[in-house]
C-alpha cells in the first residue's frame, strides 16, 4: 500500500513539474512587440468585417491566433481573442463573444498591457450596453479612453458613446460625437466610421422628428456604404430611408427604398452569406473544442505510458523517497519564508501605492493649477494688450508712446510665457497627440526662417538653410508641432548669436518604401554652453546662468518644449557645444513619405503682409465679458467695421436667424450654452457665414472639436491685432475667392 501511494505521489509530482515549468517559461518570456504578420492579419480582418464578410474575418483571425500561439506572443493572442469576440458580437452571438473575452481576461491578469486592457473594457462596455446598463457602459468607456493611445480604438469608443447618448436622449452629446466622426482621420476605418456616424445622426433625427435632416444623413450614409461596398450598412440605410419617407407620407419614395431592401434581403448573396457565417462560426468553435480534446487525449496517453514503466519506477522508489522527504522539508521552510516575505512585500506595496497616489495627485493639482492660472490670466491680459493697441493708434505724445510700447512689450512677453506653460501642461497631461497630415518640409523650414528673419537682422546674424533635395516633397506627419520645434530651436540660436551665423540642416538618412528617416541640425556660432550646464539645459526655466537670463531674457521653457514635443515623435534631442564658440542641436525623425499625393496641405504660418480692406463689413461679436466686448468692438471700429453684440449663445442664434453677417466672432466659454453648442445650432440653418472661435484656450480644449462643431478658424485670446485682422480677412475674402474659383 505504501509503495503504491509513493508511486502515485511521485508520478503526480513529475506531472506537476512538467505542467508548471513550461507555463512559467511562457509567463516569464520577455514581452516583445507584435509580429508584423499579425498586423497584416488584423488589417485584413477589419476590411472583411466592415464589408460584412464575417466568415472571412473569422477565418483570418483564427489563422492569426495560430501564428500568435506558435510564436508564444501573448499580447498578440490577447488581440486575436478580442477581435474574434467583436466579430461574434456582429453575429449577435453574445455567448461565444463572452467566451473569447474570458480567455483574454485570463491572459491579461498576468501582464501589463494598456492597449489590451483598453480593448477589454471597450468590449465589456458594449456587452453592458446591449444588456441595457447604459451608465455602467459609459463608465467603462471612459476607463478605456484613459488606458488607450490608439486613434482607431478612440474613434470606435466615440461611436459607441454616441449611440448610448442617443438612447439616453442626450442628443447634444450624441451629435457632437457623431459630427467629430464625420471628419475623422482614421487610417483604417475612415469611411466606415463616417458611414456609421451618418446612420447614427439619421436615426437620432428620426427620433427627434427632424425628418428632412435625418433623410439627408440617411442618403449620405447610403452613398458612402454603396461606394465602399459596406453591405450591412447599405441594407440599414435603405431600411431607414423606407421608414423615414413613410413617416413623411412620401409613400412613393418609401416604396422605392423598400423594394431595394427586399431585393437585397432576398439576394442569393445574402442567403449564402448567412449560411457561410453560421458554418464558419460553428466550425471555429468545433475546431477549438476538437483541439482541446486532442490535448486531453495526449495527456491521457502520456499517463498510460507512465503506468507501463511502473517497474522502473518501483526500482527508483527508494531513491526518490529520500529526495522527496528532503524536498518536502525544504518546501515547507521555503513556504514559511515566502509567507513572511509576501506579508512584507504587501506592506511595502501599500506604502508605495500610497506614495504613488500622493505623487499623482500632486502632479494633477500642479497641472490643473497652472492651467487654470494661465487660462484665467488671458482675460485681463486681453484687456491690457487690446487697450494698449488702441491707445497706440490714437496719436499719443512721444512720452506716452514710449510708455505704451513698454507696456505692449511686457504684455507680449507675458502672453508668450503663458502659452509656453500651457503647452508644457498639455504635454505632461497627455493632451497632445501626433496628427498625420500631408506637408512639404522645405516649405515649413522656409516659413520658419522668414518668420525669424527680422530677429536675425537685429542681431546681425545670417540664416543659412542647407536642405537635401533628395528628401521627398510630400511627407506625412504633424507639421504644426514640427514648426514649433524649429521655431524654438532657431529662435534660441538667434537669441544667443550676434554677428554670426545660424545654419539649419535637413538631410535624408534612409528611405525604405514609404518609411523615411530624416536628420536635422541647428548650428550656431553663438556664446555656447559650458559642460556643466549641458546636463540640465533641457529642464524647465534653465538658461545656463542668472547672468545669461538677465542679459538675453526669455523664460527658459523653449528647449523643454522641444524635448517634450520630440518625445511625442519617439525622437530625442542631442547637443554638442563648445563654450564661447557655439552650439549644435540635432535629432533624427521617422516620418512617412507620400509619392502620389494629389493635394498637399502645407503648414501656413500666416502671410501678414497681405492686407485686406475690411471697411464696410458687418460682424457679430459673441462675448459674455463686458470689457472684452468693448475692446473687440473698438478694434473693429478702427477698421470701419460695424458690429452687433450677443451676450451669450442663445442671443447669437437669434441674431444670426434675423440678420446677415459677414462673419461671427464666437467666444467658446460662456454661461448657458457654450460657443461650440451655439455653432452647431447655427450650422443647421447657416452653412456659409464664417465663424471664428475667439477664445482663451484651456488645457481641456480641443481644436478638433471646434472645427468639428463648424468653426472655420480659431484665434486665441489675447492676440496680436495684425493676426486678428488677417484672420477676419482670410475667412471672408479668401473664402469667397475660393468659392468663386470652384
Amino acid at each position: 500500500m505504501n509503495d503504491r501511494f509513493l508511486h502515485i505521489t511521485l508520478r503526480n509530482i513529475v506531472l506537476v513539474w512538467m505542467l508548471v515549468i513550461p507555463f512559467k517559461n511562457l509567463q516569464s518570456q520577455e514581452k516583445t512587440p507584435q509580429d508584423e504578420s499579425l498586423e497584416s492579419y488584423f488589417t485584413d480582418a477589419t476590411y472583411y468585417k466592415n464589408l460584412n464578410k464575417l466568415d472571412a474575418a473569422l477565418e483570418t483571425l483564427n489563422q492569426a491566433a495560430k501564428v500568435a500561439e506558435a510564436k508564444e506572443d501573448i499580447k498578440g493572442l490577447v488581440d486575436c481573442y478580442h477581435k474574434i469576440a467583436l466579430v461574434y458580437l456582429d453575429l449577435k452571438d453574445t455567448k461565444t463573444c463572452t467566451f473569447y473575452w474570458d480567455r483574454a481576461d485570463v491572459l491579461l491578469k498576468d501582464m501589463e498591457y494598456r492597449y489590451g486592457s483598453a480593448v477589454h473594457r471597450y468590449i465589456e462596455a458594449i456587452l453592458l450596453y446591449k444588456g441595457g446598463n447604459n451608465f455602467q457602459a459609459i463608465y467603462l468607456l471612459n476607463d478605456a479612453k484613459e488606458l488607450n493611445n490608439d486613434r482607431n480604438l478612440f474613434h470606435n469608443i466615440v461611436l459607441v458613446e454616441a449611440r448610448i447618448y442617443s438612447d439616453l436622449e442626450k442628443y447634444d452629446n450624441a451629435s457632437k460625437n457623431y459630427n467629430s466622426l464625420l471628419v475623422n482621420n482614421d487610417i483604417y476605418e475612415k469611411e466606415f466610421l463616417a458611414t456609421q456616424a451618418y446612420l447614427g445622426l439619421a436615426r437620432m433625427n428620426l427620433k427627434k422628428d427632424s425628418l428632412e435632416i435625418g433623410v439627408q444623413n440617411g442618403l449620405n450614409a447610403l452613398n458612402l456604404a454603396e461606394k465602399n461596398n459596406f453591405h450591412q450598412e447599405v441594407r440599414e440605410s435603405n431600411q431607414y430611408l423606407s421608414d423615414a419617407y413613410e413617416k413623411m407620407k412620401r409613400y412613393d419614395l418609401a416604396l422605392v427604398y423598400n423594394k431595394k431592401l427586399k431585393a437585397l434581403t432576398d439576394s442569393i448573396f445574402s442567403i449564402e452569406k448567412i449560411r457561410g457565417e453560421t458554418k464558419t462560426a460553428a466550425q471555429i468553435k468545433d475546431d477549438f473544442q476538437t483541439e482541446e480534446i486532442a490535448r486531453q487525449d495526449l495527456k491521457i496517453k502520456e499517463l498510460s505510458e507512465s503506468q507501463s514503466r511502473s517497474e522502473i519506477t518501483a526500482i527508483l522508489t527508494s531513491a526518490f523517497l529520500t529526495i522527496i522527504s528532503l524536498l518536502a522539508v525544504s518546501l515547507y521552510r521555503n513556504n514559511q519564508i515566502k509567507l513572511k516575505t509576501n506579508d512584507l512585500l504587501h506592506t511595502k506595496n501599500k506604502e508605495l501605492q500610497t506614495a504613488r497616489d500622493k505623487a499623482v495627485s500632486a502632479m494633477e493639482a500642479k497641472t490643473n493649477f497652472l492651467s487654470t492660472v494661465s487660462h484665467e490670466l488671458r482675460t485681463p491680459l486681453y484687456a491690457v494688450t487690446g487697450l494698449t493697441h488702441l491707445l497706440l493708434e490714437e496719436n499719443p505724445s512721444e512720452s506716452q508712446k514710449e510708455h505704451l510700447k513698454a507696456l505692449k512689450f511686457s504684455g507680449d512677453y507675458l502672453l508668450n510665457f503663458i502659452n509656453d506653460i500651457l503647452q508644457i501642461n498639455k504635454i505632461d497631461a497627455d493632451k497632445l497627440e501626433i496628427l498625420q497630415v500631408d506637408f512639404n518640409l522645405k516649405k515649413i523650414l522656409t516659413d520658419v526662417i522668414d518668420a525669424l528673419t527680422q530677429s536675425a537682422k537685429e542681431n546681425k546674424t545670417k540664416l543659412i538653410l542647407d536642405y537635401d533635395e533628395d528628401i521627398p516633397a510630400n511627407l506625412l506627419s504633424d507639421p504644426i508641432k514640427l514648426s514649433q520645434i524649429f521655431i524654438n530651436l532657431v529662435g534660441n540660436a538667434i537669441k544667443f548669436t550676434k554677428n554670426g551665423t545660424v545654419t539649419i540642416t535637413a538631410k535624408l538618412l534612409n528611405q525604405v518604401d514609404d518609411n523615411t528617416t530624416l536628420y536635422f541640425e541647428i548650428k550656431d556660432t553663438g556664446i555656447g554652453i559650458t559642460d556643466e550646464k549641458q546636463q540640465n539645459i533641457f529642464d524647465s526655466f534653465e538658461q545656463g546662468s542668472i547672468q545669461i537670463n538677465r542679459e538675453y531674457g526669455g523664460t527658459g521653457l523653449g528647449l523643454t518644449i522641444v524635448k517634450s514635443l520630440l518625445g511625442l515623435f519617439n525622437s530625442k534631442i542631442q547637443l554638442k557645444s563648445v563654450f564661447g564658440k557655439g552650439s549644435s542641436f540635432f535629432f533624427e525623425l521617422n516620418v512617412k513619405s507620400k509619392t502620389n499625393s494629389e493635394e498637399v496641405n502645407t503648414l501656413q504660418l500666416g502671410n501678414l503682409e497681405k492686407a485686406h480692406d475690411l471697411k464696410g463689413l458687418h460682424i457679430l461679436i459673441v462675448e459674455d465679458n463686458k470689457i472684452n466686448q468693448v475692446i473687440t468692438k473698438k478694434m473693429l471700429t478702427k477698421k470701419e467695421i460695424t458690429c452687433d453684440i450677443a451676450n451669450n449663445g442663445n442671443e447669437a442664434i437669434e441674431l444670426v436667424e434675423k440678420n446677415k453677417y459677414d462673419a461671427i466672432l464666437m467666444d467658446i466659454h460662456m454661461p448657458g450654452i457654450s460657443g461650440e453648442e451655439a455653432t452647431i445650432q447655427i450650422r443647421t440653418f447657416d452653412k456659409t457665414t464664417p465663424i471664428i472661435a475667439l477664445t482663451a484656450i484651456s488645457l481641456d480644449d480641443s481644436l478638433e472639436s471646434f472645427y468639428a462643431a463648424g468653426c472655420n478658424d480659431v484665434v486665441t485670446k489675447p492676440f496680436k491685432p495684425e493676426v486678428f485682422y488677417q484672420k477676419i480677412g482670410e475667412n471672408i475674402f479668401d473664402k469667397k475667392t475660393k468659392d468663386l474659383a470652384s
